[in-house]
């Protein structure tokens, strides 16, 4: 948690004055029992209602500022947790957006999410808890051990007992259960991962009829969840009723042996009242410390979650910044070679080609070859072994805008975002006039089903795009790529969902744009036997690369996919 605390930054007036409101009101509440004390052995011993009405004024005033000090604090430590959590989940939410690649696999997207919502509500508890109770708790504590030892010395080593022991409890208690809360936040990653591949995927459970058999591992994942949950409920359940046993017996031993002081007269009526006070009060601060320390082991399991993530950096440094080269290739790889994490093998293999600017480039191979893997070297959503140059640079020499700006993809996952779909088309270019974006439109061939709508560009978009099919999303994803104007388009499998009709007449039309250098992967021969070369991956490696014509003359395994896939078209 300790690490977590700088994002406190702009709250620290706040942070520090509120501690010191929930003092004054610490301190007035230990007064009020010597009032009431007073109250008993002078008003009430002596009959005198005057001196009762003055003394019970004067501990509703002290009760009023309490409560006052006290409401300025909870507001001061409500502003300042939700500053430090608006700003850990922006930091946090900025340093995975920083991630390649490479560290978003490593993580998984469902735990992410876990870690910047759930996980950070978790320390922003914590922290609120804190600020009010960082003072009060231990002041209450201490100033009752005290007022109790100003009062009589001996009854006060029942105080002091009770607080050892109410201490031990407290720590075997959370002792036990801080193993159990690490385990419950690993379960609430499991749970969230099975979510999210369900109704990201209900379509394919659907498909392949597996309803029963993902709802029986979600059961698994939550039964474990809630065996977990309750196992610590249990360790926890114990605090209260014996922090009770303790201090109810200490209560009762107080009363015993404080009667008997009374009976020879070495105490009051009042103080043995002023006694049971301070006791409940340490009682009452003993069981809040409990729950404290069980937020606090609950934030500390978040915070190391969290750290986690701001321990790992980016294995993508980006460059300082390179100026294209023009007349040099669009993309060039020198003997490239590439795997995920800690792979032994490699998915891509001393992959060597040129691609010259305004030219097209077919990429075909079976699955698992390292097609969609190669073109994410273009756009540096990896990094790899080997020169990957874009118009005379290394790729990594590039700022990530400057080469992105140059370079656009659209992938088979077509991923649109809510809004409408002005908003949409605009998210590589903000400038784009509607124009501009209808000419995108019309490359892309969904201008047609555009102009059906009544809301014209301002049709809602519903998240992930749930209102548009599979086709017209990939239609719609390569024009708000194409509105960015890229000089390098990729397109991975994008075509996929569209009928070959509407292929070809994309094809035409990407082909028709002076200067665009297009690099397209795709399953089917027809869609890149017009690429002016086309490479040819099995295994990660490069195994032809030629025009489609050379392609059937002298690569056996694109030729027999031609023929195939022309068979089944027939």
């Amino acid at each position: 948690m300790l690490k977590l605390i700088r994002y406190l930054k702009g709250y620290w007036a706040a942070s520090i004055s509120a501690p010191l409101f929930k003092f004054m009101e610490a301190l007035f509440e230990l007064i009020i029992p010597l009032v009431v004390a007073n109250i008993i052995d002078v008003g009430v011993a002596n009959g005198d209602t005057a001196h009762i009405v003055r003394m019970g004024l004067l501990m509703f005033g002290l009760g009023a500022a309490g409560f006052g000090f006290s409401a300025l604090c909870q507001y001061l430590a409500a502003r300042s947790s939700l500053g430090y959590g608006t700003n850990l989940r922006r930091a946090l939410y900025d340093h995975v957006n920083r991630f390649s690649f490479a560290e978003l696999d490593r993580f998984g997207s469902p735990t992410l999410v876990t870690r910047i919502t759930a996980d950070v509500n978790q320390t922003q508890q914590a922290v609120a808890m804190f600020i009010r109770l960082v003072m009060r708790a231990p002041f209450i504590l201490i100033g009752s051990i005290v007022m109790a030892l100003l009062i009589n010395v001996k009854l006060s080593l029942i105080f002091i007992g009770a607080a050892v022991v109410v201490s031990i409890i407290l720590f075997i208690v959370m002792r036990l259960s801080v193993p159990y809360y690490h385990r419950l936040q690993k379960g609430l990653d499991r749970v969230s991962l099975l979510t999210q591949e369900n109704l990201s995927g209900a379509r394919v459970v659907r498909a392949f009829s597996k309803e029963e058999e993902e709802k029986e591992d979600f059961a698994a994942a939550t039964d474990a969840l809630q065996k977990t949950s309750e196992r610590v409920g249990r360790i926890s359940a114990l605090l209260n009723p014996l922090t009770y046993i303790a201090i109810n017996a200490a209560i009762i031993l107080l009363l015993w042996l404080g009667g008997k002081t009374v009976y020879y007269g070495d105490l009051t009526q009042g103080e043995i009242i002023a006694l049971v006070n301070y006791l409940l009060q340490i009682q009452l601060v003993l069981v809040v410390i409990a729950n404290l320390i069980v937020t606090f082991t609950k934030a500390s399991a978040s915070a190391a979650r969290i750290n986690e993530v701001f321990d790992v950096e980016t294995s993508m440094t980006e460059g300082a910044g390179a100026t294209p080269d023009e007349s040099a290739p669009a993309v060039r790889f020198d003997d490239v070679s590439f795997a995920y994490g800690s792979d032994v093998e490699n998915s891509l293999e001393n992959i060597s080609f040129t691609l010259g600017r305004g030219q097209s480039l077919g990429i075909i191979g079976g699955t698992g070859s390292g097609k969609t893997t190669l073109v994410s070297l273009i756009p540096r959503f990896y990094d790899a072994k080997g020169a990957v140059e874009v118009f005379g640079n290394d790729v990594k020499a590039y700022t990530f805008r400057e080469l992105r700006g140059r370079v656009a993809v659209v992938q088979q996952g077509s991923a649109l975002f809510s809004g409408t779909l002005r908003d949409n088309m605009r998210m590589g270019n903000e400038e784009a006039t509607d124009e501009e974006i209808w000419a995108a439109l019309e490359t892309a061939q969904a201008a047609e089903f555009v102009r059906k709508y009544p809301e014209g560009l301002d049709k809602a978009v519903l998240a992930k795009g749930r209102n548009f099919s599979g086709g017209q999303k990939q239609r719609l994803s390569i024009a708000r790529a194409l509105v960015a104007k890229p000089q390098i388009l990729i397109l991975d499998d994008a075509s996929s969902a569209l009928d070959y009709a509407t292929d070809a007449a994309l094809r035409r039309a990407l082909k028709a744009m002076d200067g665009l250098t297009v690099v397209s992967v795709s399953q089917r021969t027809n869609s890149v036997m017009h690429m002016d070369r086309i490479i040819v991956l099995e295994d990660g490696r490069m195994t032809a690369c030629d025009t489609h014509e050379n392609l059937l003359e002298n690569c056996p395994a694109y030729a027999e996919l031609y023929r195939l896939q022309n068979e089944e078209a027939a």
